[in-house]
């Protein structure tokens, strides 16, 4: 199947203007953190990160189709001995800008390896929020749907009369549950709690993200010939993701190196004819 790939150069404010309105499926992203890559971005301290940001967020809602999902992993930094809010204020600026925050997911990273500080141990988990346009937006669940587990076989082999109908529970949440509803099922639904390794072998960039985790939430909120987009792009992990799973994407990046890598990447992941790659200077011919 062709796909398309558009890659830009430069400012993600400035690129993102060069978007049509309404035009992507899933924007799946992590930004630079405050004051983090200082090096190759510059760093944004924590107390303007989130007058830097907002812009970007702007045009990602614009073109964000109604229907579609914005996934946003990041990350708070300790200043001064404790936790600035930089998070927590975005996500507060987020929604006073129009967005709908819809859902909060954790990922876990499984493989995190120990470590403490005099006040604090080392965190095993990043944020990944969810916001949309509208309460109306496209959602596959059963694309990630998981094994049962070992928990069934036990636990359903053999059901009272109160595993029959419906729990409501004791702590009055209205929420209940029906044990007999799991029994000959192969598939489940999974949490919001996300069990990914993180990935140590991609050298070329000092924060990649597992490919496993763009790739769930590609699944999730997109179809085949859907438009991703990563307006922080680094060295293509988003891009290539989509590309295997037969979505067309865009990517803004800063770095002319890091722009390179993703390039590169792209073309190594698949043979040019059945994949469109579109560079910078030749999307914009193409609008004009």
């Amino acid at each position: 199947m062709n796909t398309v790939h558009k890659l830009m150069l430069g400012d993600s404010f400035e690129k993102l203007q060069d978007i049509e309105d309404n035009s992507i499926d899933l924007v799946v992203t992590s930004p630079p953190y405050a004051d983090a890559r200082k090096k190759t971005y510059g760093g944004t301290h924590p107390d303007h990160y989130v007058e830097w940001f907002l812009p970007i967020s702007k045009e990602l809602l614009r073109v964000l189709k109604p229907t579609g999902t914005f996934i946003l992993n990041i990350k708070e930094r300790v200043s001064d001995g404790e936790r600035h809010t930089y998070v927590l204020e975005l996500i507060l600026g987020l929604r006073k800008q129009g967005w709908l925050w819809t859902e909060e997911f954790i990922w876990h990273k499984k493989n995190c390896y120990p470590g403490k500080w005099p006040n604090r141990f080392r965190d095993a988990w990043e944020h990944v929020f969810q916001f949309n346009k509208t309460k109306k937006f496209h959602m596959y669940q059963e694309e990630v749907m998981i094994p049962t587990g070992d928990w069934a076989r036990s636990r359903l082999k053999k059901l009272s009369d109160k595993d029959k109908i419906r729990d409501e529970s004791k702590v009055s949440s209205g929420f209940g549950k029906n044990i007999s509803n799991w029994l000959n099922r192969e598939k489940v639904y999974p949490t919001n709690v996300l069990h990914m390794a993180t990935e140590c072998g991609n050298k070329n960039h000092s924060a990649v993200f597992p490919e496993a985790l763009p790739e769930w939430f590609i699944k999730l909120f997109t179809q085949t010939e859907d438009y991703v987009l990563d307006p922080f792009m680094g060295s293509g992990t988003t891009n290539r993701v989509a590309q295997r799973l037969d979505r067309n994407s865009v990517g803004i990046e800063i770095s002319p190196e890091y722009y390179r890598i993703a390039e590169q990447s792209l073309r190594q992941a698949a043979p040019i004819s059945i994949m469109t790659l579109i560079k910078e200077k030749e999307y914009t011919k193409s609008k004009n």
